[in-house]
C-alpha cells in the first residue's frame, strides 16, 4: 500500500470487529459462557441470500455463516463454508482471528467510487443482501500495513430475519 488515505474509511469510528473461526457453533460456545455475549443473531451468506458477490476481481460463489453481537463496535463471527474465499485463505495461512475492522458507510456506490478514484479495488464484496435488497459490504487488502483487512459496509435499511439466536 502507498501512503495515501484511503478516502471511504478517513475519519469513520469503527463500526465492526471481524474474527474468523473454524466452527461458528463452537465459538459462539465459548463467547457465550466464557465471555458471557449474547444475544448472537445468526445467519448463512451466500450466493442464494448475497445476488451480488465477487472474489478477486471476478464472481464469487463463496459461503459463510456469521454471528454479530453488540453495536458500535459490533462484533462478527465469520466461518468459512464454501470458497475460495479472503476467510479460507485466512485460516489457512494465519489460522482462526481478527481478521478485519469494518466502517458504516452511507452509500457502499459512492464509496467504492472514491476507493476506486484512489486506485483501490476490492478483493472481495457482496451487495443486496438486505431485505430490500440494499446494503453491501467490500473488503480491501490492508493486510501488510494494518495485519487485517479494513472493510466498508453498507447497513441495509432492513435486514432478513437472523436463522437463529442464541442466547445461551
Amino acid at each position: 500500500m502507498s501512503g495515501d488515505a484511503l478516502p471511504a474509511f478517513a475519519g469513520r469510528p469503527v463500526g465492526q470487529i471481524g474474527i474468523v473461526v473454524r466452527d461458528l457453533d463452537e465459538a459462539l460456545e465459548r463467547y457465550v459462557n466464557e465471555l458471557g455475549a449474547k444475544p448472537w443473531r445468526c445467519w448463512t451468506y451466500g450466493p442464494r441470500t448475497v445476488p451480488d458477490l465477487g472474489f478477486r476481481g471476478a464472481p464469487g460463489e463463496y459461503e459463510m455463516r456469521i454471528a454479530l453481537w453488540g453495536e458500535a463496535p459490533q462484533v462478527e463471527l465469520i466461518e468459512p463454508v464454501r470458497g475460495p474465499s479472503i476467510y479460507h485463505e485466512w485460516l489457512e495461512r494465519r489460522g482462526p482471528g481478527l481478521h478485519h475492522m469494518a466502517v458504516h458507510v452511507p452509500s457502499m456506490e459512492d464509496a467504492l467510487a472514491e476507493m476506486a478514484e484512489a486506485g483501490k479495488e476490492p478483493v472481495q464484496w457482496g451487495r443486496g443482501y438486505g431485505a430490500n435488497g440494499d446494503g453491501g459490504f467490500a473488503y480491501f487488502d490492508t493486510v501488510e500495513a494494518f495485519g487485517y483487512y479494513l472493510e466498508l459496509v453498507e447497513v441495509p435499511s432492513v435486514r432478513i430475519e437472523p436463522e437463529r439466536v442464541v442466547e445461551a
